[in-house]
């Protein structure tokens, strides 16, 4: 009886796992909507008491969309003076709703990876995963690796969809 070898762990392919690195800590939306006069009007003396007086803590290491659901007209220096308060309480905040969020925790998620580490590697792109990954960074991940690894594949190493194979990589 021959020995049984796991070809995949013995395989040159690198298996990328986006749970691995996504951040996972709570979202939360910092809506201007209260703190409008009658959820139409800014008045910027009680909105800067109001800010100064808010329990900053309910955002403590918490990634934010900061937004306003109102239909109002909010000056931009306002979602600005949100974020100087969120500076150093939350893990990182966005002038935007929660997809916009999503879409800048992927670009700094994805911008610590070691690009070189793929080139000319087959590279199968985790797809189970119990954490939920928006759409957004599956396809910058693409745009990121599609030139550096002899393949891509998404799945597991044992069961893979073809996505690009590179003459050179």
């Amino acid at each position: 009886m021959s020995e049984i070898v796991n070809r995949v762990a013995s395989s040159p392919i690198i298996s990328l796992d986006m749970e691995e690195f996504y951040p996972q800590e709570e979202r939360a939306i910092f809506d201007l909507k209260p703190f409008l006069f009658q959820e139409l009007i800014l008045k910027e003396k009680d909105f800067r008491e109001q800010l100064k007086t808010f329990n900053w803590a309910d955002y403590a290491d918490k990634w934010v969309a900061v937004t306003c659901t109102a239909d109002a007209i909010i000056p931009t220096w306002a979602f600005m003076l949100v974020c100087t308060y969120l500076e150093g309480i939350s893990k990182g905040y966005v002038i935007g709703d929660r997809s916009q969020l999503e879409q800048h925790i992927a670009e700094l998620s994805l911008s610590g990876l070691d690009l070189e580490k793929f080139q000319g590697r087959p590279v199968v792109i985790k797809g189970c995963s119990k954490v939920s990954i928006p759409l957004f960074a599956y396809g910058r991940l693409i745009s990121l690796l599609q030139g550096r690894a002899k393949s891509l594949m998404f799945g597991e190493p044992c069961s893979t969809v073809p996505l690009v194979k590179n003459k050179r990589g």
